[in-house]
């Protein structure tokens, strides 16, 4: 397990104090390792997980030379350009059972799609290109070329080759694949164990009265959104209050039962809480100061389980993940800022990434699209910006993008509202109506 010095020691410039976003996600991509224990499952169960080993075809796809089209199929050797072609029609070949009898130079095959082109035929023309007159066709002059409309065998997937590779995320197209190819179970690497709780004497639990000066947790139930949608094992620990015995029966329940945790709150400057010295107390942990908005603290460490034994917290630094399989003998530890919007921001910027890598996906960033602004937007260089923003799609050029007003990190209306994140580079400065942004969509990740 490298320490978070180390890690800090191979990027230039790593600042902890002022860092840039873009080298956040940097460190942690060098923090986490991929979970490695395997499990077997149906393809029912396999949506959201991560493959194990490239799958290799057992088959090809398609099986056999086929019609792409209904249509008629013959040799496209008689093809002469400029001339139109006569053909008899020999009969006909349906998808699902192959074609018997000879077709003869001169003659064709009435063809629906997806039926195997019989030996020697390899062009099909659509039906609606042809005049039909009893049990002849005529094609006019250069309305179809030698092999059109044919789909090869092995075209899609060839017997042998890797169908998926490791790493995949088993999107519903990945999971229509694999059927195809007549495969019922996959080999994926188990779900990631998260724990989560959120810090605070302010903090209300829902059910209990409202009180002067406290908040309902909404950071909670937004990271069980979150982390569920990532398809993440979530362990709830609820709400820990501001008390150094409870902090630290929480992070070591955590560090115990899950691979990653999640904290909200008590990583601010200046704080008078106990959740920054608990965490330095269990764990190898930074204090980032990030150059961003919403949401410049945050924290980030490893809690080692075998550290946890020897100071006789756990029973035995085996027995008390043996049983969870849980990853590398640590618990890898985000404490992110209070505020909510920042929760979100930071956990969609830096956290999922990080986990999705901990997953063992081999696709862990965010895609940005480019938009046009719909408005003025204020930036000062030297920090970057997530907006919460409105996209929309502009069928006549480059879609636009448009602010949902009010930026502050407590207004959660605004994520409701929005549907992406505006994100202002750090050397950005002002953006005029018609400049080109960058867009993280929240279709697909919340």
């Amino acid at each position: 397990m490298r320490s978070l010095e180390q890690i800090g020691q191979e990027l230039a410039g790593y600042d902890p104090q002022s860092l840039r976003a873009g080298m956040v996600g940097e460190f942690l991509q060098r923090l986490v390792s991929p979970v490695t224990e395997i499990e077997t499952i149906g393809i029912f169960d396999a949506l959201g997980r991560v493959l194990a080993t490239d799958l290799i075809s057992p088959i090809s796809v398609p099986p056999h030379n086929n019609s792409a089209m209904d249509g008629y199929a013959f040799a496209g050797a008689q093809l002469v350009p400029g001339q139109p072609l006569v053909l008899q029609v020999a009969g006909t070949a349906l998808a699902g059972k192959a074609w018997a009898g000879p077709v003869q130079p001169g003659q064709c095959l009435r063809i629906m799609t997806g039926a195997i082109l019989p030996e020697g035929l390899d062009t099909v023309v659509a039906q609606e290109l042809v005049s039909v007159n009893s049990d002849q066709i005529t094609l006019a002059a250069d309305v179809v070329r030698p092999g059109d409309n044919r789909r090869l065998l092995g075209e899609d997937l060839m017997q042998g080759q890797p169908a998926l590779c490791k790493g995949e995320l088993l999107a519903p197209a990945a999971l229509g694949l694999v059927a195809s190819l007549g495969i019922t179970e996959v080999p994926v690497l188990r779900r990631l164990k998260v724990a989560y709780f959120s810090t605070g004497d302010e903090i209300l639990s829902l059910g209990e009265a409202p009180r002067e000066g406290a908040v309902y947790d909404s950071n909670r139930y937004t990271v069980f959104g979150l982390l569920t949608q990532l398809g993440c094992e979530v362990i709830d620990l609820g709400v820990v209050r501001d008390d150094p015995l409870a902090l630290e029966a929480a992070f070591v329940h955590a560090a115990q039962q899950a691979d990653a945790i999640i904290t909200s709150g008590g990583v601010s400057v200046g704080e008078a809480d106990y959740t920054k010295a608990m965490m330095k107390k269990l764990g190898d942990v930074t204090f980032w100061k990030i150059a961003m908005r919403p949401g410049r603290p945050m924290a980030v460490g490893q809690i080692s389980r075998t550290k946890l034994a020897s100071r006789h917290y756990l029973a035995s630094a085996d027995s008390s993940h043996k049983d969870n399989n849980l990853q590398a003998g640590h618990a890898v530890l985000f404490g992110l800022p209070g505020n909510p919007v920042a929760v979100m921001v930071t956990f969609l910027a830096f956290v999922r990434p990080a986990l999705l890598r901990l997953m063992g996906a081999r696709a862990v960033g965010t895609p940005l699209l480019k938009a046009r602004s719909a408005e003025t937007i204020r930036k000062k260089p030297g920090r970057t910006e997530y907006q919460r923003g409105i996209f929309s799609a502009a069928p006549d050029g480059l879609p636009t993008v448009r602010t949902t007003g009010n930026q502050g990190s407590g207004v959660l209306s605004s994520m409701v509202q929005a549907n992406g994140l505006i994100v202002l580079q750090h050397d950005q400065g002002n953006v005029a109506v018609g400049d080109l942004v960058d867009v993280m969509l929240f279709d697909g990740v919340m």
